[in-house]
């Protein structure tokens, strides 16, 4: 979720690190109480730590399953390096926190998944998976989406998505901080917050915001703390971190992986989403997540265009006679970012793809005001239905409130919850305004949106920046991020995936594909053709601060 008081975030005084400057454009103990206000809020190393070199830095899903033919590899020693790793890493140094919590029961599972070797289940057999803390399981761990409300609180039933990564043989290794209430709680927030977990941190300079909502999958899988990682969005909760975090993302058609035991927004534009390192690994992560689930009706429109294996529609020339329009009015908030985009349209088009440019949605800006308003009747309505079913904890978004209001010290030091006050007032979702809002979301988004473009230019995809480069973390302002084009797909419904695109000042930037409804196989294609031509990742280097040539 991408909507939007003490002190500013400074780490510029810090001593420099001996890692290599990136150039301008250059192409374990688990979190299980809660953190009170200010315990680990950007609290930025005066000199942090040489990182070691680990053994599976960067490593690729396909590279672990060779080591695990091999003999190189079991599960369990998988699971127990990225454990390490994470308390190397994430809790002591340079202590990015995005880590909340880990499965005490990830070693038992990989050792379970180790006996099963012979009839290994698909790519995901014996890989370890974090997933956003919004998102069920029925084991030792809570779901708490960040909030002290929900301590405590621990689900009876798997979600979909948990459901599919057990079977897939996934080792669910735990769970990751994200922006509170995925983002949704106020309008002056600071993405990657929250009152469980305190501040999340980017991997490539600690004094800059991570991204949300799904900030700590994001920074977590950015540090190879993870082969792969689960987030959840909105509207720019997957691929906005992706983006400051050197990520791909993928944000599925809405109804491709099931919503059911999520901890809600809005159900009109509510998903789980793959964050990896490569193209190949999310769609990897995609193919295991996907599937008909009869709890959650609008998963039936998948079937028949869901695939098990999204890897199949990747391929090296997929730029090829691809025709892909730039949408130029996400452009225009940062310069040295649009002089990359433009460079890297160049790079598309030698590639032999056919660039329509401008090729902007008609609707451009007229759908904000009635996306906002949309999300909050439906806050008030999915949430209160998820809370129902949590003994224990508060059962209304109303009772969340009113905690938030009692615990004001630990829950609200920086920033409010007028947007929960705002949904708390609206009414059922039977009110005229609510239904006519959605109406003009989905006309305006779809059928005089996404589609009239790509109709009129017979386009396979969209493109545009996905986000700007990271902001610093800012408790007295909250959020100021920069750019971002993520609104037309999540209001729509449909896919957007995001590539690593390159650097500006040293922050990394993404480049996203986005197009119709079901479009995945083609939207997979684009962007791996892209992210073989430019290979544009590069790992974290931890720098206290930006580093300027």
């Amino acid at each position: 979720m991408s909507y939007k008081d003490d002190t500013t975030t400074s780490c510029g005084s810090l001593p420099r690190r001996h890692f290599l400057q990136t150039s301008v454009l250059a192409g374990v103990s688990a979190a299980a109480m809660p953190t009170l206000a200010g315990a680990r809020d950007v609290a930025c190393p005066a000199q942090p730590p040489d990182i070691k070199p680990f053994e599976l830095d960067e490593i690729t899903i396909a590279d672990l399953q060779a080591g695990l033919a091999s003999g190189k590899f079991t599960a369990r020693s998988i699971t127990e390096k990225y454990l390490a790793r994470i308390e190397e890493i994430d809790k002591q140094g340079p202590a990015i926190n995005s880590v909340i919590e880990i499965n005490p029961e990830a070693l038992a599972i990989a050792d379970a998944l180790d006996k099963e070797h012979n009839r290994a289940r698909g790519p995901m057999h014996g890989i370890p998976v974090l997933i956003k803390d919004n998102i069920d399981t029925a084991d030792q761990m809570q779901t708490t989406a960040g909030s002290l409300a929900l301590l405590g609180s621990k689900p009876a039933r798997d979600s979909f998505v948990a459901q599919k990564l057990r079977e897939s043989g996934a080792v669910i290794l735990g769970k990751t901080n994200l922006s509170e209430w995925a983002n949704i709680r106020s309008s002056h927030s600071s993405s990657g917050w929250s009152g469980r977990g305190g501040q999340t941190l980017n991997p490539y300079a600690l004094d800059r915001n991570p991204c949300g909502s799904s900030s700590g999958s994001g920074a977590a899988t950015a540090t190879s703390l993870c082969a792969v990682a689960v987030g959840s969005e909105t509207d720019g909760s997957v691929v906005c971190p992706s983006s400051a975090n050197g990520l791909v993302g993928i944000k599925p058609t809405l109804g491709l992986v099931s919503r059911a035991g999520i901890i809600p927004i809005a159900h009109s534009q509510d998903t789980a989403g793959p964050m990896a390192r490569t193209v190949r690994d999310a769609a990897i992560l995609l193919g295991a997540l996907a599937g008909v689930d009869p709890r959650d009706s609008a998963t039936s429109a998948s079937a028949g265009k869901a695939a098990a294996d999204y890897t199949k529609f990747l391929d090296p020339r997929g730029l090829r006679g691809a025709r892909i329009g730039v949408a130029r009015k996400y452009f225009g908030s940062n310069e040295a970012q649009d002089q990359l985009m433009n460079h890297l349209i160049d790079a598309m088009k030698r590639q032999g793809a056919e660039i329509i440019d401008p090729a902007d949605l008609p609707t451009h800006g007229k759908f904000d005001d009635t996306e906002l308003l949309v999300l909050l009747y439906e806050l008030k309505a999915d949430l209160n239905a998820y809370l129902a079913g949590c003994p224990g904890a508060p059962g209304s978004l109303k009772e969340v409130i009113d905690f938030n209001d009692r615990n004001r010290e630990k829950e609200m030091p920086y920033f409010g919850q007028d947007l929960f006050i705002k949904a708390e007032a609206k009414g059922p979702l039977s009110s005229k305004e609510y239904t006519d809002a959605l109406d003009a979301n989905h006309r305006l988004s779809r059928q005089e949106g996404i589609d009239a473009v790509m109709d009129q230019f017979r386009l396979d995809a969209i493109m545009a920046p996905t986000a700007g480069p990271a902001w610093l973390t800012d408790f007295a302002n909250g959020d100021h991020a920069a750019g971002g084009s993520s609104n037309a797909a999540a209001v729509a419904g449909y896919p957007d995936i995001t590539v690593p695109a390159g650097f500006v000042f040293g922050l990394p930037v993404g480049i996203s594909f986005f197009g119709r409804a079901w479009s995945e196989p083609t939207l997979l294609k684009i962007a791996y053709g892209f992210e073989q031509t430019i290979q544009a990742r590069r790992p974290p280097r931890f720098s206290p601060t930006l580093k300027l040539l």
